[in-house]
């Protein structure tokens, strides 16, 4: 993965989608309208004055599944932001039945780095149920198409999905591990008004993936991932304001989901150190530095349950400079 940086997005909200995802309203998701073209440019106001390295990317359509002269335009319209800085970079996120050899030729002439694949599950009765139109074969073509190209990729899922399960998400997680892209997105199911999962949630035909259940789910995910030396990017979607302000009918949207996953996370390591601790014992946990609150959670949820569970006298948390994830007892 290249170092962090700043990243621009530029919505093209349902480009190049010619299917309905039963769970897909990318207006309400994102609040986003098209990109603007001004002068053979795309506006992007203020960017003259950034100076750190930052990245163009192009979400929330299928890129490549848009005409290739659109695609042209689109990226022609970009390459004066990569003369700003060297290290400049574009990003686009796109489908894994659209990615094909001329595309990643085209991709890489006008200095695409970095694709991100909507994969959603490797199970092709959930990738059906869920209306996606593609198979769990066309993310692994692409995906061997994408690392033998030398471009990044970063595959998306989503868990809580129709006909999805805690068994099929744990078998997709280990299915994407294997593909070994640059960084995965994980992205739980919820319910926004107006798409056909609302109607199917209404009739009672689908259930809620619950903050709880996801959280939970995503816990186990983030192991897998870790394991396999994978980043997980982000857990959940960017909180948006169509979203926060009750679009998200049901399922698992919460505008700090990455720190509840990353709090479970933090609860189960702790907990294992503590197994045989003597009941009574005041104990003092150290995390890295940034990573109290997780390991804390909301308010004090972590601390109070593993208190209770172990029969804690006290329990401390400090920072110290150690590995990000990791817990210590301090003695």
């Amino acid at each position: 993965m290249n170092p962090k940086r700043r990243i621009i997005p530029i919505f093209i909200p349902n480009a190049g989608c010619q299917h309905n995802c039963v769970f897909c309203d990318q207006r309400r998701i994102t609040g986003a309208i098209a990109p603007v073209i001004e002068d053979g440019k795309l506006r992007i106001d203020n960017l003259e004055s950034i100076t750190a390295p930052t990245e163009l990317a192009f979400y929330g359509g299928s890129f490549t599944a848009i005409p290739a002269a659109q695609q042209i335009m689109l990226l022609e319209a970009a390459c004066y932001f990569l003369e700003l800085n060297a290290l400049n970079t574009i990003r686009i996120s796109t489908r894994p039945d659209c990615i094909d050899e001329p595309t990643i030729d085209r991709l890489k002439k006008y200095g695409v780095a970095t694709v991100e694949l909507g994969a959603q599950s490797m199970c092709d009765d959930v990738l059906s149920a869920a209306n996606r139109g593609h198979t769990s074969s066309d993310t692994v073509r692409a995906a061997k198409l994408l690392k033998d190209s030398g471009l990044m990729f970063i595959i998306h899922m989503m868990t809580g999905l129709p006909g999805d399960t805690r068994e099929k998400s744990l078998y997709t997680a280990k299915r994407i591990a294997e593909l070994k892209p640059d960084g995965v997105r994980v992205h739980p199911t919820i319910v926004v008004r107006g798409t056909k999962l609302f109607e199917l949630y209404e009739s009672g035909d689908y259930l809620e993936h619950t903050v709880e259940c996801a959280v939970e789910l995503c816990s186990e995910l983030y192991a897998i991932f870790n394991d396999a030396g994978i980043p997980v990017i982000r857990f959940g979607l960017n909180p948006s304001e169509p979203l926060s302000s009750g679009e998200a009918l049901a399922g698992a949207y919460h505008p700090a989901f990455g720190e509840l996953v990353y709090s479970r996370v933090y609860f189960k390591k702790a907990a294992a150190l503590l197994e045989g601790v003597p009941p009574g014992s005041s104990i003092t946990l150290s995390v890295a530095k940034g990573h109290m609150s997780m390991m804390i959670g909301q308010h004090r949820c972590n601390i109070e349950a593993l208190k209770k569970k172990y029969s804690l006298q006290s329990l401390k948390v400090i920072e110290s400079n150690q590995d990000k994830g990791t817990v210590y007892i301090i003695k």
